[in-house]
């Protein structure tokens, strides 16, 4: 009994003083049949380091990206956004027509926290971002104040921004009012809904042919991928479901995708592009390029003709979707004043996605584009650091002890050297010298300045993509799971302006290919090594790729079973 109750009393003094009891030694003696056990009570670490606090504005793909790779429980993470889940945006075009359900492609943020992180949620949205005194100003929902709050104040030591962009309309008069925009799966499903309406509207006995034709004209603004992929989307929903369930209408379906560009799909490989254009006018979608929307009313759409000498045309319709492009958030702008970028399309950082004039502020995805350093801007300190015996002069040797740094820290180099098809460094500087004798090469300042003259030329600014937000993410949890490590023991390149070598490695995006359905089970399909595949093949290839990034595998169990669905019963036509 005596020692039943030595043990209750040893397990409640462990359980209320975890940390200050440390069991060293516990035995039994058979002498006298007791019980023996020894502790040593112990004083709490001194040492305990203070969380440091994390606020992430958005759970879109760079944001959700950077939460599931973040392991180091030595943050405190607050994520603040309106939406309280993550939606798999590629497949939003599918959400409009009733090919996969819109709560298939969506997950609670919740689910995607690490358990060893301590991460806070708040459903709200920021307004305004005072770097200067580190704090973040955001509103609650409109339906669910915060403790009856309608306003909220954060603090942070680190600020990550991944709030996306706004669709940009480019001021064009009556879009805001009368266009659908493919941003969100609130719009999708709006879409959906909308296209439903048409055709039950349509089929109304006392409407006339004309009006019939009007309200089944369903136009496309933009031939980048997502308005690409709708119109491909859109016609096999018509073709395949609807025609059967409104044969009296069949004939007076019509597709518009408008572009102003001399081609859809710019941004493919012109092999894609052709095929695209044909396929589309082979199925009855009626593409015009070179035709720059500039007014929507209620029921007609405006448009200049720029291959016809800017000619003004009106197209009547049914109902338009706009998707040309990102615009800025409001919020966004006003930081962008405050730290003086107020000129820029969007916040401009750092290779290691830090916003330039903000230290402890990191920026992702839409909203942000990296401002590459130029090499011919650090050209002199490049010089002084590979001229170790300050000589004047560099020899091959000296420049390829830093090529590396050189090509880490400056990407375009190598790409220049790739695009040239030039081995290494020395081919570079044999040409720029004239001397076919690669050892005996001398560069002076000048001389170098020639050889890297044109090397800035390779710079591309990242595409606006899921893929590159993806990646820049799982790079900033990278770092931050790193970060006292590296503080100690940096990785990164060389500091040609300072001393010792940068923290981390800088972000480098690896493109993983793109694709582009066509509708009628054909995809293009464009991967790295310049290499193109269009269609079945590539479709299936689609469906497998877009399963396995789903962000769970509930979602990804939802949505395989929605295009399985789909196979064997068809889509979904109900208004709801």
């Amino acid at each position: 009994m005596s020692s039943i109750t030595f043990f209750q009393h040893l397990s409640r003094a462990f359980r209320d003083n975890q940390s200050h009891l440390k069991l060293v030694l516990l035995c039994t003696a058979v002498s006298g049949g007791g019980l023996w056990a020894y502790g040593e009570s112990v004083a709490p670490e001194e040492a305990v380091s203070e969380k440091k606090k994390v606020v992430v504005l958005g759970t879109g793909w760079a944001a959700t990206s950077f939460m599931k790779n973040l392991k180091n429980p030595k943050y405190e993470v607050q994520v603040v956004s309106p939406r309280n889940y993550f939606a798999f945006t590629p497949l939003l075009p599918s959400v409009t027509c009733g090919t996969v359900e819109a709560r298939s492609i969506v997950e609670p943020v919740r689910n995607i926290f690490k358990k060893k992180v301590d991460v806070q949620f708040s459903e709200a949205e920021c307004f305004k971002i005072d770097a200067e005194n580190r704090k973040v100003y955001c509103r609650s929902s409109v339906n669910n104040n915060l403790n009856g709050k309608e306003e909220f104040v954060v603090d942070y030591d680190y600020l990550i921004v991944a709030v996306g962009a706004n669709v940009n309309t480019f001021n064009t008069p009556g879009v805001t009012e009368n266009c659908h925009f493919l941003k969100e799966v609130e719009d999708a499903k709006k879409i959906r809904r909308t296209v439903i309406d048409c055709f039950e509207r349509a089929n109304l006995p006392d409407v006339s042919e004309d009006e019939k034709k009007r309200i089944l004209h369903f136009a496309i603004v933009g031939g980048g991928p997502t308005g690409v992929e709708f119109a491909a989307s859109l016609h096999d929903f018509v073709n395949e479901d609807l025609l059967r369930l409104y044969p009296g209408i069949k004939d007076l379906v019509k597709i518009t995708l408008l572009e102003a560009g001399d081609h859809i799909l710019g941004m493919f490989d012109k092999r894609i592009t052709t095929f695209a254009e044909d396929k589309f006018r082979r199925d009855g979608i009626d593409v015009k390029t070179g035709s720059m929307v500039v007014k929507v009313s209620e029921k007609e759409i405006s448009t200049k003709e720029l291959k016809n000498g800017g000619e003004i045309k009106t197209i009547p319709y049914g109902m338009a979707v706009w998707s040309t492009g990102i615009g800025t958030r409001p919020f966004i702008k006003d930081f962008m004043a405050q730290i003086g970028q107020a000129s820029r399309r969007a916040l401009a950082t750092d290779e290691w996605l830090r916003v330039e004039g903000c230290s402890n502020v990191y920026a992702l995805g839409d909203c942000a584009t990296i401002n590459q350093r130029k090499v011919m801007e650090d050209i002199v300190a490049i010089f002084k650091k590979a001229d170790k015996e300050s000589s004047g002069t560099l020899t091959v040797k000296q420049f390829q002890e830093v090529m590396k740094d050189i090509c880490e820290r400056y990407p375009q180099v190598e790409l220049y050297l790739k695009n040239k098809q030039m081995h290494n460094i020395a081919d570079l500087l044999k040409e720029a010298k004239g001397d076919d004798k690669k050892e005996s090469i001398e560069l002076n300042i000048e001389e170098l300045k020639t050889a890297l003259s044109k090397v800035d030329s390779q710079m591309k600014f990242l595409p606006a993509t899921a893929q590159v937000a993806s990646q820049q993410g799982t790079y900033l949890a990278k770092c931050f799971n790193r970060m006292e490590e590296c503080e100690k023991n940096p990785e990164g390149p060389l500091r040609f302006r300072g001393e010792g070598h940068h923290r981390f490695k800088p972000f480098r995006y690896k493109h993983l290919g793109q694709f582009a359905p066509l509708g009628g089970e054909q995809t293009a399909a464009q991967l790295p090594g310049d290499w193109v595949s269009i269609g079945h093949s590539s479709q299936w290839l689609w469906y497998s790729v877009y399963a396995s990034k789903q962000v769970s595998w509930r979602t990804r169990a939802l949505v395989v079973s929605d295009w399985t669905r789909r196979f064997i019963f068809g889509r979904d036509s109900s208004s709801i």
